[in-house]
């Protein structure tokens, strides 16, 4: 990228910021644009590809390039075990949730397994929720819980939402206090990822969580499917 094309993205940026450029404002045309600052038509598309990249910009082939409101993002410390709805509200954004499927089923998946400590075939509950921020979707996630430790609090014909933790607090009398957590990156073709690929710039994390409770049972699985450009994740690191 060169310094021409970065000093045109920051110049767009602060018009937007000083409303000289407003939200749902179209663009001058690229040749315009390009004369006005002075540089060539690949030159100022650059600049404007990195700001469709971040959401700031919408360009509609044919049509032309406008002025949009990027979302917010929810930053989280991974340091702190916090639900995805508490880190939506904290953020003070409005949170939706959709249930695709809760269900109880004998457990096949080696990996389930494995991290739950269970044999093949026990039963185990399985709950699908995709999350939305401010209406658009956010996050997907597949929980698997045994179904000795949860018994008959989550029935399929309950219209469960909200806070699992919350749930198996007040349902279970299970407190989970403590999480190891794997993020990766999922490849596009996974199902559970396609369902946050809303925008072409969309990138999607994956956090793999085994949560405890107090005395040390993993109790909760998770596959968590969020999207970067709404959730942002730091640690602190100390040199030794």
């Amino acid at each position: 990228m060169s310094q021409k094309s970065l000093f045109i993205k920051a110049s767009i940026e602060q018009m937007i910021e000083t409303q000289k450029l407003r939200v749902g404002e179209k663009l001058p045309s690229e040749i315009e644009m390009a004369k006005q600052f002075g540089v060539s038509r690949e030159t100022f598309r650059a600049a404007v590809k990195l700001l469709e990249q971040e959401g700031k910009l919408l360009v509609k082939h044919g049509v032309g390039t406008f002025i949009i409101k990027p979302l917010p993002s929810v930053p989280s410390s991974l340091e702190k075990l916090s639900s995805t709805g508490a880190m939506v509200r904290a953020a003070g954004m409005d949170e939706g949730e959709r249930r695709d499927s809760l269900r109880m089923e004998s457990c096949a998946d080696k990996e389930w397994c494995g991290q739950l400590g269970l044999k093949e075939g026990e039963k185990v509950v399985v709950i699908e929720r995709l999350r939305t921020v401010n209406g658009e979707p956010a996050v997907y996630s597949v929980n698997v819980m045994p179904h000795a430790l949860t018994g008959e609090a989550f029935n399929a014909a309950d219209n469960f939402s909200g806070s699992l933790f919350q749930h198996l607090e007040k349902s279970c009398g299970i407190y989970i206090v403590r999480a190891h957590t794997e993020i990766r990156v999922p490849l596009h073709i996974d199902p559970y990822c396609q369902k946050l690929l809303v925008r072409p710039e969309t990138t999607v994390l994956q956090l793999k969580q085994l949560h405890y409770d107090e005395a040390n049972r993993p109790v909760l699985y998770s596959l968590d499917y969020m999207r970067n450009d709404i959730f942002q994740f730091w640690i602190q690191r100390k040199r030794e």
